[in-house]
């Protein structure tokens, strides 16, 4: 759409700042009133209407899009959403190893064993690991104790980690960025061991580069959401 504002500007508000177009406060998709809880989400979101062109690109606004989804969606279905988030500690990237080739599983064994290592001894979730890609249930009392750290933490902080794990396929991986043992940089790089090593056997695809790119670009966004709410 075009662009339809000239200023942007922040205001106080009760629990939070409001981000202001010619003096009216966006609203989301919702018609919920776009509260940010800190200035400095709030700057950074007034940041991506201020740097618009003559249209307004929605793509090119991912704090906007991740808030509207908290007011509108986490905030609102909180129990679904952390739920949901369990199903990737359920199925956890990091409990399913290759049996062949060595190098790999050696790799896998490096880089993941000492994630769920701290899993174990930081949240008390104690996943099992197979080999291969057979499902194998995880212990009852490892996913509530995974539940138990989710129930602590705000929508903003559900909703970036529900990004990351949906990136990693790894609910520790994602719990491991929120709880600051793990950056953003390193959990998506411990997630594309496999893809890692395929590309150094078989060589580099274009599109699979690019569609790479723009998962760690979105993953760095739900960790700058994370970061700007605390």
């Amino acid at each position: 759409m075009n662009r339809f504002y000239k200023d942007v500007t922040l205001a106080e508000a009760e629990g939070g700042f409001h981000v202001l177009l010619d003096g009216k406060p966006v609203k989301t998709p919702g018609r919920n009133a776009l509260r940010l809880p800190t200035r400095r989400l709030a700057e950074a979101v007034a940041a991506e209407w201020h740097v618009q062109g003559e249209e307004v690109v929605a793509t090119s606004m991912p704090l906007l899009r991740l808030s509207n989804t908290v007011i509108d969606g986490v905030a609102v279905n909180r129990a679904d959403v952390v739920t949901a988030i369990l199903r990737f500690g359920e199925n956890d990237l990091l409990c399913y190893r290759a049996h062949q080739p060595l190098e790999l599983a050696n790799r896998q064994a490096e880089g993941w064993d000492p994630m769920l290592a701290w899993a174990r001894q930081r949240l008390g979730a104690r996943l099992h690991v197979a080999q291969g890609l057979t499902h194998r249930d995880q212990p009852p009392e490892a996913l509530a104790a995974l539940r138990e750290v989710m129930e602590g933490y705000d929508a903003w902080t559900l909703a970036g980690l529900h990004v990351i794990a949906s990136i990693t396929g790894s609910l520790v991986l994602g719990l491991a960025v929120v709880e600051g043992h793990a950056t953003g940089p390193h959990a998506f790089a411990l997630s594309r061991i496999d893809e890692a090593y395929q590309i150094e056997k078989w060589g580099q695809d274009a599109e699979a580069e690019q569609r790479a790119a723009n998962l760690a670009r979105d993953m760095d966004r739900a960790v700058e959401l994370i970061a700007a709410v605390r």
